[in-house]
């Protein structure tokens, strides 16, 4: 495994929280602390393009497949924010959950919000209209993850639960619990929906098979401290996972292994938590962290 520092974007003034994808594979959105949304390129990664600003921090971001023009953005507060880029005067603010938006999911003409006040809700992504809304659980809702594959949504809880759902009708199918001790921080399936990871507070990556009841199949202290997010690589070969100790590792997706660990001075990585992970193909990764930086790495087997 080959894993290069490409280029570190800088001016950001506080804390990174989230990634997504932009207008194309050479584009990123990042958002954090000081509520900038900053359009970057990879090819030109040195200066990034403030598109928008909310008036408080950012803890999630989605952007719609296929459009350019539409961020969705969810606050600290519990607010969502419709982002209009080509008309910012269609812009719209809509406060909801009673507690922060930690996490986005789009699927088909839906788009799902997961509040720390445990709620989740479907929003009709044409009308910024919310859909329904229901309470899974009675703590925080800290992550979100869809299979296309299995028509499925999984949502990670403070309760330490995992919550996996129709995407379709939103019927609960299934609670992990005690999945996380205390809290599941993120959750991400494998490409072709076989298997549901997760990491949490207790620096644990578990793997869960899901064609076999939900099996856990393979457990370890993957890093020091909280792992915030799991990714998998587009093809479905490896993923990452980020934490609060500084760290990225690389993981082989047949065996669960540890391939590669990018660290802050021999790698050119994060010098505070790292907070999430964005695949633009299987050859690049982006890491953003409270270091108040995103960094571009090439990964190659």
């Amino acid at each position: 495994m080959q894993c290069k520092h490409l280029h570190t974007c800088t001016g950001h003034r506080a804390a990174l929280y989230a990634l997504t994808p932009g207008k194309d594979a050479r584009h990123f959105y990042s958002a954090g602390g000081d509520g900038w949304l900053v359009e970057w390129s990879l090819d030109a990664p040195e200066t990034g393009r403030v598109a928008a600003t909310v008036e408080t921090q950012v803890f999630s971001l989605a952007s719609l497949p296929g459009k350019n023009d539409l961020l969705l953005a969810g606050n600290m507060n519990g607010g969502l924010h419709w982002i209009d880029l080509e008309r910012p005067e269609r812009t719209r603010n809509i406060q909801h959950h009673q507690k922060g938006v930690y996490a986005l999911q789009i699927h088909k003409q839906w788009l799902f919000s997961a509040g720390g006040d445990g709620v989740l809700t479907r929003w009709a992504l044409g009308e910024a209209r919310s859909v329904e809304s229901f309470q899974l659980a009675n703590r925080a809702l800290r992550c979100l993850a869809l299979s296309t594959e299995r028509n499925e949504l999984a949502a990670g809880a403070s309760d330490g639960s995992i919550y996996l759902l129709d995407s379709e009708t939103l019927t609960l199918k299934q609670r992990i619990a005690g999945a996380h001790d205390p809290s599941v921080f993120t959750v991400c399936f494998s490409p072709d929906g076989r298997f549901l990871l997760s990491g949490g507070r207790d620096a644990m990556l578990r793997v869960w098979d899901l064609e076999k009841n939900n099996a856990l199949v393979s457990e370890q202290p993957a890093h020091l401290f909280t792992i915030n997010h799991v990714a998998y690589a587009p093809n479905g070969n490896f993923f990452a996972t980020a934490s609060r100790d500084k760290t990225i590792k690389i993981w082989d997706a047949a065996g669960f292994k540890l391939l590669k660990v990018l660290e802050g001075v021999r790698d050119g990585g994060h010098f505070n938590s790292v907070n999430n992970l964005l695949w633009l193909s299987n050859e690049v990764l982006i890491s953003c962290s409270d270091d108040r930086t995103a960094i571009l790495w090439s990964v190659s087997a």
